[in-house]
């Protein structure tokens, strides 16, 4: 996937509102628009917050002082892009507000998403999940790109700048377990372990709301077809270090 960043145009560029120009408060949006960026808001906001609670413990244990820089790193853009979703959120009053109150009280275990109520048990959970998981972050962020609501779309170009450094730790460091031979059997249990989460991200195949969030000019792909996308990509990733993807059906819980 390509990672050119451009900045957002002035009118909507696909699905029933193509032309128009992007809308920039809640009130000028139809309601079923509304209250579906409304809650695709939320969840976004919830996955970043959530990432920041799971990571936080590794923070003291990362094994060297650099990986403890990144966490560190890490931790800090997952915060801002919870705090600019939340910013988004607070035109949306009062349900808006009645969001961002329970966002900054959710704890794992309570997120709208399994992945993020999964605390990592190794330095090869946290490896995995950047790489995996982040990178299915960087697929919804890139759906987002462009969007019809011109606040998101403004904010969209520097998270995913920011996301691109998780990523690029998490495989950076899955291709270092693969060539030695002593962690390789970890990185590949890791990899079959956080596969099956990813997948499940992006939501079921057949969804009604991501049909229509693509023709309210909201995202630019329907899931399944982001889904796609994505293995092909991670498979590429994983055959250039000898790792074997999981097959996608395995262990998924949202077909």
């Amino acid at each position: 996937m390509s990672q050119s960043i451009s900045a957002p145009k002035r009118v909507i560029e696909w699905g029933d509102y193509q032309g128009v120009r992007k809308f920039e408060h809640p009130d000028e949006l139809a309601p079923d628009m509304r209250q579906l960026l409304l809650k695709m808001l939320i969840t976004q906001a919830d996955t970043e917050f959530a990432s920041v609670q799971q990571h936080r413990p590794w923070l003291d244990k990362a094994p060297t002082v650099n990986d403890r820089l990144t966490i560190s790193r890490i931790l800090a853009d997952e915060m801002r892009h919870g705090w600019q979703v939340c910013q988004l959120l607070l035109a949306f009053e009062p349900e808006g507000q009645e969001a961002i109150d329970w966002l900054l009280q959710a704890k794992l275990g309570e997120h709208r998403l399994d992945s993020f109520n999964m605390g990592y048990e190794t330095w090869e959970d946290v490896l995995a999940f950047t790489c995996l998981v982040d990178r299915v972050g960087i697929y919804q962020l890139r759906a987002f790109e462009g969007c019809g609501y011109a606040p998101l779309a403004r904010a969209i170009p520097l998270m995913l700048v920011e996301e691109q450094l998780h990523i690029n730790f998490g495989y950076n460091g899955i291709k270092r377990l693969a060539r030695n031979p002593h962690t390789r059997d970890s990185a590949q249990q890791a990899i079959n372990k956080w596969f099956p989460r990813a997948l499940d991200m992006f939501g079921h195949a057949e969804s009604k709301a991501s049909e229509s969030a693509v023709r309210f000019g909201i995202k630019k792909w329907q899931n399944e077809e982001a889904r796609m996308q994505y293995i092909d990509e991670v498979r590429k990733l994983f055959e250039s270090v000898e790792l074997e993807l999981p097959d996608p059906s395995r262990d998924r819980r949202i077909l």
